[in-house]
């Protein structure tokens, strides 16, 4: 049974397009979930087209807040690079088709992505309205 994910408001940054990003992440797990659902061969390609984008958005999601925490001088930027570093060495190594059925990539996509999120909520919310008040 594949997990599916929803926005909660606790999820917010408090940055638009941030919270977008990760709100649309969110949006292509539960696609994915959908394809599983389904349960046909039809499905099943849907599965890989629908994975290929998720991982587009993925690298454009850790681009933009990357570019983001560094423009405005985040002192955690370092440690989200060593994140996106570890998600592109598991995105390229791990989490594949060959190592995983789409059942556990997508199990996998969910609660990493959930800990992301969650974890930027804590993280960098205090810091961005930090900035915003300034």
């Amino acid at each position: 049974m594949p997990n599916r994910v929803h926005w909660d408001p606790r999820f917010s940054v408090g940055h638009e397009v941030i919270d977008a990003q990760h709100q649309a992440i969110l949006a292509h797990i539960d696609a994915l979930a959908d394809c599983l659902d389904a349960g046909n061969a039809e499905a099943s390609e849907r599965f890989l087209t629908v994975f290929e984008a998720f991982k587009a958005r993925a690298r454009e999601h850790f681009e933009a807040e990357a570019a983001l925490l560094a423009r405005n001088g985040c002192p955690t930027l370092d440690a989200h690079d060593d994140e996106q570093q570890e998600y592109g060495y598991l995105e390229a190594e791990i989490i594949t088709t060959v190592n995983f059925d789409p059942d556990e990539l997508q199990t996998f996509l969910s609660l990493w992505w959930i800990g992301h999120i969650a974890g930027n909520a804590r993280n960098l919310r205090p810091w961005l309205e930090q900035r915003a008040a300034s």
